[in-house]
């Protein structure tokens, strides 16, 4: 997940959510901590596009599909990318189901190999909950949105691909209405290099990653709620994130990193998401 990213699908807001009436009818019944601005939603999703392509990466953006919800946005949930190809998971918010085929047929439109689908009523996987460490190191965070059926069918189909899947099991926090995925607290920003928020993460994980000589950055409990450990890595120590959060970056600068932010006030805070939640990386350099 540190390997320089070339190439990312994106869901403009433009798209996704249509005007700002469609937003009003919306946003409660989704779980949105706050009504958003449709017009300032525009201008922050378009400097986000506009950083990305600044530091050389190609964004794809993705048609509107009017079964979705303005959770659409967060297009990195419903798929994890492994090598072998894009595994298509199954959506732990019943609201955003709909989104599973939009975005498989998105994928398959541009040439991205198909490696499995999660199947079954009760499974659920959302690749928010999927964290490579490495190549063949991969953490598994389960909670409201990724249980253990789902997980078990991902390791199944990676088979001999991963080498050790870490367990991570995630906190109840605010319940099943507040998402608390595993990239929502803890994030690489190098090989050697994370940042995390501890207060919600298991000791044994932390343990974990500090034993193979990760350093860890610790997120505040203020700049959590403003999506601090939400960051996006595009390249080894190249990362973004949303302003609001100095302390966690003046921290990842002192460790090293090169630091662009944007607003993410509409389209992150006010949803739940981050940076890393925006796109879905179909194409990296070696890393």
């Amino acid at each position: 997940m540190i390997a320089p990213i070339e190439r990312v699908l994106l869901l403009h807001v433009r798209e996704a959510w249509g005007d700002q009436a469609r937003v009003d009818a919306q946003w409660r019944a989704i779980g949105f901590a706050d009504r958003p601005d449709f017009a300032r939603a525009c201008e922050e999703c378009d400097d986000f596009v506009a950083l990305l392509r600044s530091l050389g990466v190609a964004v794809e953006l993705l048609p509107r599909h009017e079964a979705c919800t303005l959770d659409a946005i967060y297009v990195h949930d419903p798929i994890v990318l492994a090598e072998r190809g894009a595994i298509v998971g199954s959506m732990g918010k019943p609201t955003r189901v709909p989104e599973v085929e939009a975005l498989r047929g998105s994928l398959e439109q541009l040439g991205v190999a198909i490696a499995g689908q999660v199947t079954g009523a009760t499974a659920k996987l959302e690749s928010g909950d999927v964290l490579w460490i490495d190549a063949r190191t991969l953490a598994i965070g389960q909670g409201f949105r990724s249980n253990a059926e789902g997980i078990a069918q991902l390791c199944g189909m990676l088979g001999d691909a991963v080498d050790e899947i870490v367990p991570v099991p995630l906190p109840h926090w605010n319940g099943p209405d507040d998402c608390v995925h595993l990239m929502s607290l803890v994030n690489l920003i190098d090989r050697d290099l994370a940042v995390v928020y501890p207060r919600l993460l298991p000791v044994p994980f932390l343990e974990w990653l500090c034993a193979r000589g990760i350093r860890l950055i610790e997120v505040p409990d203020a700049e959590y709620q403003t999506a601090g450990p939400n960051v996006l890595t595009i390249a080894p120590r190249v990362c973004v994130m949303t302003t609001r959060n100095p302390v966690t970056q003046h921290a990842l600068e002192q460790g090293g990193a090169h630091v662009w932010t944007f607003d993410g006030t509409e389209i992150c805070a006010k949803g739940g998401g981050g940076p890393t939640c925006l796109v879905l990386p179909i194409q990296r350099a070696p890393g």
